[in-house]
């Protein structure tokens, strides 16, 4: 191997678009996509449903806007409260996990030397191999951390997430998503409403289907279905409790 693609092979950007990568991979790690995906999906199905489940009990516009928008507000408000706070206890719990990877490896190199040797021989190198493998990568601190956090715990120590980001991201996404059904009970009311609200939901949640199976890679039909199928399932549950409430409240 050349010196040069030793320097490569010790670079710690992990772009994914480094030159020498055979195909680019998308950033599956750092939870901003994860964050919008989830964001749009729940902020359209829960506003839907909840519209559309006062709508029944209540049919006054201003009541349904009202909810409308307390729906918008405090699950955007929620979503991106969740997604920070989840991913940054992740983040510090990996944070801990390398402290205590990064002494071990000061303090007990031998032994360290030793675990990733055993690794590489239970995935099938010899005896030989494993250990050369593993001193080699012993030699540089950085590489040794890296190469034992993914092997150990299963993370790369240099892409644990952005929660700012992923919350961000996730208030945006929720609210985009909540705001499509609200949008008609801006300009009418009643039935037309309802059905308007309806109908942007279900087009909305198949736009979102076939989007996710576009970055997935997977039956974009499968996958609208399955948003689809979730959205109508919601939206006629709260229909139903909310005509009941409507005639016994």
């Amino acid at each position: 191997m050349s010196d040069g693609a030793i320097e490569h092979d010790h670079d710690h950007s992990h772009s994914h678009r480094q030159p020498y990568m055979v195909h680019r991979h998308r950033d599956v790690t750092g939870g901003t996509a994860r964050a919008a995906v989830f964001g749009v999906s729940d902020g359209l199905v829960s506003n839907v449903a909840l519209i559309l489940g006062v709508a029944a009990a209540a049919a006054e516009r201003e009541s349904v806007l009202v909810a409308g928008a307390a729906g918008l507000l405090a699950g955007a408000a929620s979503m991106a409260a969740g997604e920070y706070v989840s991913m940054k206890a992740q983040a510090e719990l990996i944070e801990r996990e390398l402290k205590i990877e990064r002494i071990s490896l000061e303090q007990q190199p031998a032994a360290e030397t030793n675990e990733l040797a055993a690794i590489y021989q239970h995935r099938g190198l010899d005896a030989d191999q494993a250990h050369t493998m593993a001193e080699a990568v012993m030699e540089d601190p950085e590489v040794a951390l890296e190469v034992h956090a993914r092997e150990e715990l299963g993370v790369d120590p240099d892409e644990t997430g952005n929660p700012t980001a992923a919350a961000i991201s996730s208030f945006i996404a929720f609210a985009v998503g909540a705001l499509i059904p609200l949008f008609p009970w801006f300009f009418a009311e009643g039935n037309g409403a309802v059905i308007a609200s309806a109908l942007l939901g279900l087009v909305a949640a198949t736009g979102v289907g076939i989007a996710l199976a576009t970055f997935t890679e997977r039956s974009k039909v499968r996958t609208a279905a399955r948003q689809v199928g979730w959205a109508v399932a919601a939206c006629t549950a709260t229909w139903l409790i909310g005509t009941w409430l409507g005639e016994v409240v």
